[in-house]
């Protein structure tokens, strides 16, 4: 039946926890009587964010069981598993080995096929089949606010060649692969997930830079790409990329020669949803060529719109049931999909932890001395910058940011976008550090800089707004700061690098989880009381 079809070519999104009142994102999550309402009637997948590793994988058995057919489930696990579902492996963010790749690009390229290999591993023995990475967008622009660290590198061959060793490593583990953001999300200043960015690139600046990763990856036998929520009037004047039968269906297929799942980027994004609505938006990504819609916001109104487009002959059924074909041809290259319905037989979850430590290891810096315990009576702070302590799953409570110094003596101070403003009224003035809860003090304190900052959706920006360099210089000159741990951007410490004394003790990490803590903070001796550190070069 058409709308049997109709409905498999659906993505929703839904909470990896098990009940409604854990859900964090209500706005996008499905409650489970309408989840289990959709996928008994026939919907094609789902994406799941949050929960733990065991309520992860009691969850996706318990979706089977209600679609009663093989499923597709995805998640995005661009840096590990562990990074959305505790329990699991969490790993470097890509970019570090794009760092890595100018060093030692036979070493990088390695790494990344055990880093899809550890992906692949572990989303299997959490019952997911499809993993939403690798991006291939090349981070060419230090400001780009959504991308930075996700991408595997700054220049296409770096970002084509770990990649694609990526994509090798998550399909060996028979899970799927997906390429995104095509035809390339990384050179923009603006993040789609808030208003829709414009690439003004030529066709041959764009076959040069932003399509090599991705023929690459496809070349490697990626399963799927994903769509970017771009505007490139190189290719398609009027319409989005996610929408354009130009892009899509024109340069991805017939130019790039991809026969896999083309799926849409999140429908619900504002770039796309702010402007063309949830059912004519379904209806125009699937006429330029889109396989699966990924995250309408409402998906009865999507299918209803995808319906009444194949009555008025604006989509064609052919091409509609060659997507369901496709997608069915990626359900059976899945060891997941193969199972009965009901709870598969799930390997055991086994974390990598030994992989994990290798990466922190191989992408962290540091320069200047061993840090110095604040002397007997000299007040010091542990002053950390997040972006929101209340959403940060790096800084649980036995965080080593937070307890290392604390072992110390230093008093943690916790610095976030919704704290009141500790730049004097003026976001481009010096740091006035007696704004902040318990750095008032009268012997102007010891301070140790731990900055969490890196690109993340929703932001809106890279952080470079915020005046570290100048902090650095105030507390340099007033013989305060005690120490520099950069975490996350690389474009942040390569700036303040170079403004630092010889004799102040820094470091940086790709990483912001804990185990990247506490290795950073090692290498410096931070909480170390006999003076050896953690760090093996």
């Amino acid at each position: 039946m058409t709308s049997d079809l109709i409905r498999s070519l659906i993505v929703v999104r839904a909470s990896g926890h098990l009940a409604d009142g854990q859900r964090r994102y209500p706005r996008w999550e499905l409650t489970n009587a309408e989840l289990q309402r959709l996928l008994e009637e026939g919907v094609g997948g789902v994406i799941l964010l949050g929960g733990s590793a065991t309520e992860v994988r009691e969850r996706t058995a318990q979706l089977r069981r209600w679609a009663g057919k093989p499923l597709l489930l995805c998640a995005d696990v661009e840096e590990g598993v562990g990074q959305r579902f505790e329990g699991a492996t969490w790993l470097v963010p890509p970019l570090a080995l794009g760092q890595l790749h100018r060093r030692d690009p036979g070493r990088a390229t390695a790494l990344a096929e055990r880093y899809g290999r550890c992906t692949g591993r572990d989303a299997r023995a959490l019952g997911l089949n499809w993993v939403l990475g690798p991006v291939c967008d090349v981070n060419n622009n230090p400001a780009n606010p959504v991308i930075n660290v996700r991408a595997w590198g700054e220049g296409p061959d770096a970002a084509a060649e770990l990649a694609a060793g990526f994509c090798r490593g998550v399909q060996a583990e028979g899970v799927l692969a997906c390429a995104k953001h095509f035809p390339g999300h990384g050179d923009t200043a603006t993040d789609s997930h808030l208003e829709l960015p414009l690439i003004a690139h030529s066709r041959d600046r764009l076959e040069a830079v932003e399509l090599p990763p991705f023929r690459s990856a496809i070349a490697a036998g990626v399963a799927a790409v994903m769509t970017a929520h771009l505007m490139l009037p190189a290719l398609d004047a009027e319409l989005p990329a996610t929408l354009s039968r130009a892009v899509l269906s024109g340069l991805l297929r017939q130019g790039l020669g991809f026969d896999g799942l083309i799926v849409t980027d999140a429908l619900v994004m504002e770039a796309i949803a702010g402007r063309y609505g949830v059912g004519e938006a379904a209806v125009l990504a699937l006429a330029a060529g889109a396989d699966l819609v990924l995250m309408p916001g409402d998906a009865d109104l999507a299918m209803a719109a995808i319906a009444t487009a194949l009555e008025e002959g604006r989509l064609d059924l052919k091409a509609l049931e060659a997507s369901a074909a496709r997608r069915q041809r990626a359900l059976a290259s899945t060891e997941i999909a193969t199972s009965p319905a009901g709870p598969p037989n799930l390997p055991p979850l086994e974390p990598d932890q030994a992989l994990a430590l290798e990466l922190v290891q191989a992408s962290l810096e540091r320069q200047g001395p061993r840090w110095s315990r604040p002397r007997p009576g000299q007040a010091s702070v542990n002053l950390i910058r997040c972006d929101n302590a209340l959403s940060a799953p790096f800084l649980p409570l036995t965080a080593p940011a937070l307890n290392l110094p604390g072992a110390a003596g230093m008093q943690t101070c916790l610095l976030d976008r919704h704290s009141p403003s500790p730049w004097s009224g003026d976001p481009q003035a010096p740091l006035a550090l007696e704004r902040l809860p318990g750095v008032a003090q009268p012997d102007s304190p010891a301070v140790l800089l731990q900055l969490f900052v890196r690109g993340n959706p929703f932001r809106g920006s890279a952080g470079a707004e915020e005046p570290w360099a100048e902090v650095v210089q105030q507390l340099q000159t007033r013989g305060q700061l005690a120490g520099l741990v950069v975490y996350g951007s690389p474009y942040l410490w390569q700036g303040l690098r170079p403004l630092l004394a010889t004799q102040i003790p820094a470091a940086y990490s790709p990483g912001q989880m804990p185990l990247a803590q506490a290795e950073a903070l090692a290498s410096l001796g931070v909480g170390d009381t006999e003076g050896q550190g953690g760090f093996t070069d």
